[in-house]
């Protein structure tokens, strides 16, 4: 469950990086949602201000009209008799209220000092609803006003509550209004959802329209990404569909026009291609007749060279040598022109790789010690590793590893290593050489090609051998990888399937035995 998490929100990443339509309608439904919300919350504040500020102000007027009415009755009555002043408060208590209606406000004398009720209409008015702040400051002989809550048929309401010292004959009382606010909170309830639900409805509309808009504008380049795709496989007679006049027919107007540049230009190289394939190979079989003449009679000059003059005798030998380097770039060529037909037939049988990679090794010390340099071979195990393969193919391959490894060790040791499991077997030759720059692990695949040109060797090679290796690698189902760091050496790992037919799996060696081999980069596969 701990794992599914992370790789669900791996997916959901990905599928947000992959389309761009639902990084648009989400973006736009994530801002239209805020600047929504937001807009509601000024309105809902500005109409909820403006409400309370026309409360308040109709509240005040009123409550200052009932105060002068009730302090003219009260300078009226008779200050000599308490009872009278109590029925006097009493009856401007009921009067008052009765003024405004008892949904309107609400009236309450209180006592100077003490926490009982004097008089209040209706009577369920409690003096603890009157705040103690607005209490003190009206005994302070203040006129103030504060909101509040008020508990009505068992529904707690806002109220806003206004009050001011009220002399009498008989002492000091205090005259309150409460005028409740459930009118006004029902008004920005009701604004409130109204404000919610065409909220919710115009995110529902704007979304809406988004997605049909990207919808029209994505679909097209989703059709020329899939056009290219197929373009990209090899589907050249791949075209898209123009309709219309705008930038999106222009669109698919360039993407055709470039179309039809590049298969024209893919079949025009293919036409070099197969040409030179074609010269290569005839080349190749043509000079085989005239090679083998040459050759026995340089083979008869050869072996009569103590009979010559001493400058005839150097040149049979230099003719003998260059003709040995000629017919190696000849059967390279042959080879070469093999895999480009499709001709090359893989021979698999069971072969002891080590045995294989040691007589690889025996065949080149020669060369190794021409050149000073100490072949390793201590990771090779001495039990047989056994595998599905052709053995001259895979003989081929591991000279050409070994040799291209001697050529390029600047005299510094080579390290051999051989290793499988059950699926996979792999070998890597490495040496401490001259390296690889950037990029260059690629391209030493290519066919004559030199990191360096103008770099001497102790031997000369064909430009064919890495090439060739690969194309018998590809063969078996395998793969060479390539790594290298300039000044530091190079790495080649040739890997294959234990058994014929089937894909390799993970490389039992490592291409390059430090941190980097994580960035090692693949020259085959």
């Amino acid at each position: 469950m701990a794992r599914s998490e992370p790789q669900a929100r791996w997916r959901a990443f990905g599928w947000w990086r992959r389309s761009i339509r639902a990084r648009v309608i989400i973006s736009t439904f994530v801002l239209s949602a805020t600047v929504i919300g937001v807009l509601g919350i000024v309105l809902y504040h500005q109409v909820g201000a403006g409400l309370l500020r026309d409360k308040q102000r109709a509240a005040l007027t009123e409550f200052d009209d009932g105060l002068r009415n009730a302090q003219l009755q009260i300078s009226q009555a008779d200050r000599t008799d308490p009872d009278s002043v109590d029925s006097l408060l009493e009856q401007i208590t009921t009067r008052l209220a009765a003024r405004g209606g008892s949904a309107e406000y609400e009236v309450a004398v209180l006592p100077g000092t003490g926490t009982g009720i004097g008089y209040a209409s209706p009577p369920d008015v409690r003096p603890e609803e009157i705040p103690a702040r607005l209490r003190a400051q009206v005994a302070a002989a203040n006129q103030a006003d504060a909101y509040t809550r008020i508990e009505r048929a068992g529904r707690s309401e806002p109220a806003f509550v206004v009050g001011a010292p009220l002399s009498t004959p008989t002492g000091q009382f205090q005259l309150y209004y409460l005028f409740p606010l459930s009118a006004e909170e029902d008004t920005l309830n009701l604004v409130q959802g109204t404000l919610e639900a065409g909220g919710a409805v115009l995110l529902v509309l704007l979304t809406g329209i988004v997605a049909v808009v990207t919808r029209l504008v994505v679909t097209p380049v989703r059709v020329a990404a899939r056009a290219s795709e197929r373009l990209a496989a090899g589907h050249l007679q791949e075209r898209m569909k123009v309709r219309g006049e705008d930038d999106l027919a222009l669109l698919a107007t360039s993407f055709n026009e470039m179309a039809d540049a590049l298969q024209r230009q893919i079949l025009r190289l293919e036409e070099l291609s197969r040409v030179q394939r074609r010269f290569t190979a005839d080349v190749s079989h043509e000079l085989r007749t005239p090679l083998t003449t040459v050759r026995m009679a340089a083979d008869l000059i050869y072996e009569a060279r103590t009979l010559f003059p001493r400058e005839v005798a150097r040149s049979a030998e230099l003719l003998y040598k260059e003709l040995d380097r000629f017919e190696s770039l000849l059967v390279d060529l042959l080879e070469i022109s093999r895999h480009d037909a499709g001709a090359a037939v893989l021979e698999a049988e069971p072969v002891d790789l080590a045995f294989l990679v040691r007589n690889a090794a025996a065949e080149a010390s020669v060369h190794a010690v021409n050149v000073g340099c100490r072949l390793d071979l201590t990771q090779v195990p001495d039990e047989a590793v056994v595998a599905d393969a052709d053995p001259r193919r895979v003989a081929r391959i591991l000279r050409n590893l070994v040799h291209n490894a001697i050529e390029h060790s600047e005299g510094r040791g080579i390290e051999v290593a051989l290793a499988a499991d059950d699926h996979t077997v792999a070998v890597r030759v490495r040496d401490h050489g001259v390296g690889l720059r950037p990029g260059d692990e690629e391209r030493v695949f290519e066919r004559f090609w030199r990191a360096d040109a103008a770099r001497a060797r102790t031997t000369g090679g064909t430009g064919l051998g890495l090439s060739i290796a690969l194309e018998d690698a590809r063969l078996h189902g395998g793969r060479i990888d390539a790594y290298g760091k300039p000044g530091v050496g190079a790495a080649f790992r040739l890997v294959l399937p234990r058994q014929a037919g089937q894909a390799p799996g993970r490389p039992p060696l490592k291409l390059w035995r430090t941190a980097e081999s994580d960035t090692a980069r693949r020259g085959a596969g």
